[in-house]
C-alpha cells in the first residue's frame, strides 16, 4: 500500500525540505527547522513555509538577523505560527551561542531546544545525523499502532507508544516505521472514517474487524 510513495510525507516530509546543496551545518539546521514547523501542521503547509524560508536565506546567522514580523510572514499559516516565531529565534540563538552554529547531536540536547519534542528529536537524529536513536512517533504512528494492537495495552500518549513499539520492533526497522505509518495514515488509515474497505490489513486489523461486526449487527437488526 506504500509502494508508490505518493503520500504527502513522501513528497514534502522533513527529509525533502532542506537544501541539498547547503553546507552540512546549514542542512542539519534546515532539517530541524522543518520539523519545528511541522507540529500541528500539514506537510503541504510546512513545505511551502520552508520554501519561502529557503528563498529568504535559511541559515542560523540570517535568521538571527531577521525581524519577527518578517519571520512570521514567511512561515504563516503554519499552526501556532506566532509561538513558532519565538521558538525559531530562541532555538537559533542557542544553536549559534552554545553549539557553534550546528545543531546538537543527541536527543538529550535536542529536546532542550524550544519547540523541539521527543518525536522531532528522534527524526532529526535520523535525517540530519543519520543516526537511529529511537522511533519518531507522531499522531499517525500513535493512532495506527493502537488500532493494529501493536502495543500490549492502549497507550494514551505518543511517548508511551514509542516505548511500547521499541520494546519489540527490531531496531533496524525503527527508521522506516515512521515513514511507513505516516503515509499510511495520510491515505488509508485516516483519523476519521478510515478506508478499511480498501485496506489490505482488513483481515488482520482488530479495529477493522470490530467495524465489520458492528455493520453486520446493524444490518441484521434492520
Amino acid at each position: 500500500m506504500r509502494k508508490n510513495k505518493d503520500a504527502p510525507v513522501d513528497q514534502m516530509g522533513a527529509d525533502k525540505c532542506f537544501d541539498r546543496d547547503a553546507t552540512p551545518k546549514v542542512m542539519r539546521y534546515q532539517v530541524l527547522m522543518s520539523l519545528l514547523l511541522s507540529s500541528q501542521t500539514k506537510d503541504q503547509v510546512t513545505s511551502a513555509a520552508m520554501e519561502k524560508l529557503r528563498g529568504h536565506g535559511l541559515s542560523p546567522e540570517n535568521i538571527l538577523h531577521t525581524d519577527d514580523k518578517t519571520l512570521g510572514e514567511l512561515i504563516y499559516p503554519v499552526g501556532f505560527w506566532k509561538s513558532k516565531v519565538k521558538y525559531i529565534k530562541q532555538t537559533t540563538e542557542l544553536i549559534v551561542r552554545q553549539y557553534g552554529g550546528d545543531i546538537p547531536d543527541s536527543v538529550a540536547e535536542l529536546v532542550k531546544l524550544p519547540g523541539i519534542g521527543p518525536k522531532m528529536a528522534h527524526l532529526i537524529m535520523d535525517i540530519a545525523w543519520n543516526k537511529v536513536s529511537g522511533i519518531g512517533v507522531d499522531t499517525h504512528v500513535h493512532r495506527i499502532a493502537n488500532r493494529l494492537k501493536w502495543v500490549k495495552k492502549e497507550t494514551k500518549a505518543p511517548e508511551e507508544t514509542r516505548v511500547a513499539l521499541e520494546s519489540w520492533l527490531p531496531r533496524e526497522l525503527w527508521s522506516e516505521i515512521n515513514w511507513l505509518l505516516v503515509g499510511f495514515g495520510q491515505q488509508v488509515c485516516l483519523p476519521v472514517s478510515p478506508c478499511c474497505s480498501d485496506c489490505l490489513n482488513q483481515g488482520v486489523c482488530p479495529s477493522a474487524r470490530r467495524g465489520t461486526s458492528k455493520a453486520k449487527a446493524q444490518n441484521k437488526a434492520q
